[in-house]
């Protein structure tokens, strides 16, 4: 599944944006909360959990590291009955590793991708066709069972 164009194909979508700043973190994780609930995901699904702690921390990297070059951070949302897709986008040129010695070590994208990968999802690094800026993609599967 193609991250780009996953969402256009899934039932759900909504795009946030946020300041990139004191607040983003809490502000994205409570609009996916209320937009999970609104799509009939139950909040106490196995992935809701942690694709919120997913979000709140590619959230913290974009104000922690992106917050000079990109005023704004946007975040996709997109669901469907078999899976959960979130996207951070900033405007800073910086593509982070999601393999190698650098997407090690404690917290940010070494959690994100964890999570991410002990779910049985995907995650993905994708720059802007325009030059700087990327958005980190990740789909979590939804279904439980066979």
């Amino acid at each position: 599944m193609r991250p780009a164009s996953a969402p256009a194909a899934l039932p759900h979508r909504h795009v946030l944006t946020v300041p990139t700043g004191p607040g983003a973190v809490r502000v994205a994780r409570e609009t996916a909360e209320r937009a999970l609930a609104e799509w009939g995901i139950d909040a106490h699904h196995p992935a809701v959990g942690p694709a919120l702690l997913i979000l709140g921390e590619l959230v913290a990297n974009s104000v922690r590291h992106a917050a000079a070059l990109s005023p704004q951070t946007t975040v996709l949302y997109a669901a469907g009955p078999d899976c959960l897709v979130l996207a951070v986008h900033d405007r800073h040129p910086h593509r982070p590793a999601l393999t190698g010695p650098h997407a090690t070590g404690p917290g940010g994208l070494a959690t994100v991708l964890e999570l991410t990968h002990a779910l049985g999802g995907t995650a993905v690094v994708r720059g802007d066709a325009d030059g700087p800026g990327k958005s980190v993609w990740v789909t979590l599967p939804l279904r439980t069972g066979p």
